[in-house]
């Protein structure tokens, strides 16, 4: 069917129930490209109906190099999405009526760059999902207002996004070869041996709390002479910078002199940031994970022995257990699940850490003896961490000293500006010399812990007649990034502090749900994280959606979905 056959439905079932507009679902042919209407809503004030569009790339005219990579075909597809995201914000809600009437919106990105269902290039294809509240008038059609909406308003917005001759080639120009500069930055700190690259005027400091966006005149990044490398980029030339090298790297400095915003940029800085970030070549190595303490967390089956043992109550640190953590015993636990992850680097804040999980000075093990503390502080394990398994730390401390005996590079924040004091604290470690802990068993990536999820089987209830029926629903609600909840439970998020997008805790939900219908297969926790993250490369992420409400979904790490994992309480 076409636009204009579209046009007859409409007119057909205009002042019918509201449920009528279920006749609508389908595809129409609009010339060069398709509509399909996915999801038809039952009510005007339920959740809108699911839309999308999907056109050939070749017929499109967008050139062959944006799509030769995946890095490049998501970059790409996030400056379509931001501009797609701003043509609907102009037509909609302009057939106005009850509920949801007239609504047409798709993703709102925010500063990173994520794969996102609302927009993707895969398969010589361009589709865009989006989201349209079909008008009514109470809980009647409005048929002349969704003939408006789908069949006037939307084709020009769609004409303008989905041709490449409406385009400004140099905004596409300059999105690619931000793309290819930030991938090259992305392999060359791993050929260095880098864990992250700072370069030189970026803008670190946010504008609030609530407000991702730069701040105005704030202080640019400027690289120590004795940490400064030079990226040879493929389009923007060289670029100079601080390379931060693998080991234990210590930022300190007095408050409010930019230590945490330094970590914060580096922890973000996991994902590609939008053009004007001020963090567009602030790269960290991909694996990263910030850890911190989360008490009240859910721990299952994880050894954390060489941080937690002998126990008063003498319970088993290398199979722990717990539905209520201590903040130094979730903070244990990130270390181990973030290497059984497979992260590279670990950063950790002491403003968010739990004390005695960090250090123990010498004045509290006289008081306290070695053998009446269940808790080997990390200092113990950080040289062990990167030597033996080698994974890299950066810590930000502001009160203890002892970090310094144990650091390979160490950075001063002064007013935002970072400096190597490395000489200098070497000097001063003559005179005030730091023992330097060891720990007292060694530190074992575990790699076969199982999942502990089950699946779902349905629930047996009664209808009004008093017949028992099943139903296999799974309901789920997203609470922003804080979490969701899926089949009467929810699972906390909220200290997860890399996810970016609430969409991705959307993501997370659907992978949790197709578990839950499945089944883990006896499946490893790092396992089922491997192959979600197979089938978004192969099916895209709107997969976990089942295709039909598939607009707001963005890609997660593979860290992110073991972290939800590891917080899923069975």
């Amino acid at each position: 069917m076409d636009i204009e056959q579209l046009r007859g439905l409409i007119r057909a079932i205009d002042h019918k129930g509201y449920p009528a507009c279920k006749g609508l679902k389908g595809r129409y042919d609009a010339g060069k490209y398709e509509i399909s209407i996915d999801h038809v809503q039952g009510d005007p004030f339920a959740s809108p109906s699911s839309l999308s569009a999907r056109i050939d790339l070749d017929t499109a005219g967008f050139p062959k190099e944006y799509r030769k990579a995946r890095h490049i075909r998501i970059a790409i597809a996030d400056r379509i999405l931001r501009r797609f995201s701003a043509e609907l914000d102009k037509i909609s809600h302009q057939t106005p009526g009850s509920g949801a009437s007239g609504l047409l919106a798709t993703s709102h990105p925010g500063q990173e760059i994520l794969e996102r269902s609302a927009c993707e290039i895969r398969d010589e294809h361009l589709v865009l999902r989006f989201l349209a509240g079909f008008p009514a008038r109470g809980r009647t059609i409005d048929g002349r207002g969704l003939e408006k909406m789908l069949c006037e308003l939307l084709p020009p917005v769609l004409d303008k996004i989905l041709f490449y001759r409406n385009w400004d080639p140099d905004e596409l120009q300059r999105t690619y070869e931000l793309a290819e500069d930030q991938q090259y930055i992305r392999s060359e700190i791993r050929k260095r041996k880098l864990v992250a690259f700072v370069a030189d005027g970026s803008i670190l400091p946010r504008q609030s709390g609530v407000s991702d966006k730069p701040m105005k005149k704030a202080v640019l990044f400027a690289s120590p002479e004795t940490l400064k490398v030079t990226m040879d980029l493929p389009h923007a030339g060289k670029k100079t910078g601080m390379g931060l090298p693998e080991g234990v790297s210590l930022i300190v400095g007095g408050g409010y002199h930019g230590k945490s915003t330094l970590l914060k940029a580096l922890q973000s800085s996991v994902y590609d940031h939008i053009t004007g970030d001020g963090r567009e070549y602030v790269i960290t190595d991909a694996s990263a994970v910030k850890i911190r303490a989360e008490e009240g967390r859910y721990i299952h089956d994880l050894d954390i022995s060489p941080f937690i043992h002998d126990l008063p109550d003498h319970r088993d640190t290398a199979h722990f257990c717990t539905e209520d953590a201590s903040g130094s015993t979730s903070q244990a636990a990130a270390v181990m699940e973030s290497m059984e992850s497979g992260a590279r680097v670990l950063m950790i804040d002491e403003d968010t850490s739990a004390t005695n999980f960090l250090v123990r000075d010498e004045l509290m093990k006289k008081v306290v003896s070695d053998s009446q503390e269940p808790i080997t502080p990390l200092i113990a394990y950080l040289r062990e961490l990167y030597e033996k398994q080698g994974v890299s730390t950066i810590i930000v401390a502001g009160s203890s000293g002892v970090f310094f005996g144990a650091a390979d590079t160490i950075l001063q924040m002064d007013d935002y500006r970072p400096y190597d004091i490395r000489e200098k604290t070497e000097r001063l470690l003559k005179d005030y010399p730091v023992v330097i802990p060891e720990g007292k068993k060694e530190l074992i990536r575990q790699k076969d812990r199982p999942c502990a999820i089950e699946m779902f089987c349905g629930r047996t209830k009664k209808d009004y007649r008093g017949n028992t029926k099943t139903d296999d629903r799974i309901k789920c609600k997203i609470s922003g990034k804080d979490g969701f909840s899926i089949d009467r439970q929810y699972v906390d998020l909220r200290l997860v502090e890399q996810i970016a997008d609430s969409e991705q805790v959307a993501a997370l939900a659907g992978i949790l749900r197709e578990i839950l219908k499945k089944g883990n297969g006896n499946r490893t926790c790092v396992q089922i994280a491997e192959q979600a993250l197979e089938q978004l490369g192969q099916k895209g992420i709107g997969s976990f959606c089942g295709g039909t409400k598939a607009c707001g979904l963005a890609a997660p790490r593979k860290q992110e979905i073991l972290a939800m994992l590891f917080r899923c309480r069975g």
